[in-house]
């Protein structure tokens, strides 16, 4: 790498260097790492919130969207001392650990580090750490909606609107976002009165079990042409989920956007609900974070 292609900056009191700004990351739309990175930095007061305290997965593309990819939980070597870390055990980690080092990014430079990654997407689970790095006890119930073709987003926000009714019986208030990709999640803050894998599994069942025609609640793929899967396992601790606001790497620089339910009870094509980096920075400048808790 030349030296002409590192550019030195600092970055909320941290020196940080930049390369290769003008890599095309997202080729069919032009989008530039530096492009991913503007975004990232601009997107960071309404982002870091949904970061704080969560363990960091993310996927990277060094080459863009269109080459390889993969996925990295543990921290890379050359991580500045002052991102903060969490050594968590990984039961059953496909790599032998017993434990990993994940980041945990609660600000601007740490965020501005990994774009500089082509770390493009970012994944969190549904729980936090506290000050020491101990796993707290989830706080987020989520619903993630993955429609099966013909199906599209169209389908998952009629079963938006139904399982939205069933979780306010509950007396929990779902959010919902876009997954970026083809499908949609809804969230609920957790109180933890029961396993929210258990409790999310029930709910989906009921669904499936009253719409047999639109939605099914297991993962078989000869089951799920034309219905929307309500995927109730990513509650599972060990899983994560898309972080609201991330970028996704699609061919365009979508991003994982919070909707407000008129969106939803709305939408009449897929593209109704598909946004980019521009857009959404113009819908938070607009709405400011429709994904705040109340």
């Amino acid at each position: 790498m030349s030296a002409a292609s590192k550019v030195p900056v600092r970055v909320g009191g941290r020196e940080l260097t930049l390369s290769n700004l003008d890599k095309v990351l997202y080729p069919e739309f032009g989008f530039t790492k530096a492009e991913v990175i503007d975004y990232y930095s601009r997107i960071a007061p309404v982002l870091l919130p949904h970061l704080a305290g969560r363990p960091l997965t993310v996927k990277r593309y060094p080459n863009g969207v269109d080459g390889m990819s993969f996925f990295e939980k543990n921290a890379p070597e050359h991580t500045p001392g002052w991102v903060r870390r969490a050594r968590l055990p990984v039961p059953g980690s496909t790599k032998d650990r017993e434990t990993i080092d994940f980041a945990v990014l609660d600000d601007l430079p740490g965020l501005v580090y990994y774009a500089n990654l082509a770390a493009l997407e970012l994944h969190v689970p549904q729980w936090r750490v506290d000050d020491d790095g101990r796993a707290l006890p989830p706080d987020t119930l989520v619903f993630d909606l993955d429609p099966g073709p013909p199906a599209t987003i169209v389908e998952c926000c009629a079963v938006a609107l139904r399982l939205r009714e069933v979780l306010a019986d509950d007396g929990l208030e779902a959010r919902p976002k876009t997954s970026g990709s083809k499908g949609m999640q809804l969230y609920a803050a957790w109180d933890c009165r029961e396993e929210p894998s258990a409790y999310a599994k029930r709910l989906a069942q009921v669904l499936a079990k009253e719409h047999p025609g639109q939605v099914v609640s297991v993962m078989a793929k000869k089951l799920r042409p034309g219905k929307v899967f309500i995927d109730w396992s990513q509650n599972n601790p060990a899983k994560t989920t898309v972080a609201p606001y991330s970028l996704r790497a699609r061919a365009r620089p979508t991003v994982s956007t919070p909707l407000l339910w008129e969106e939803v009870e709305s939408c009449g094509s897929p593209e109704d609900l598909v946004f980019t980096s521009s857009d959404v920075l113009a819908r938070v400048e607009e709405h400011g974070d429709l994904f705040h808790e109340a």
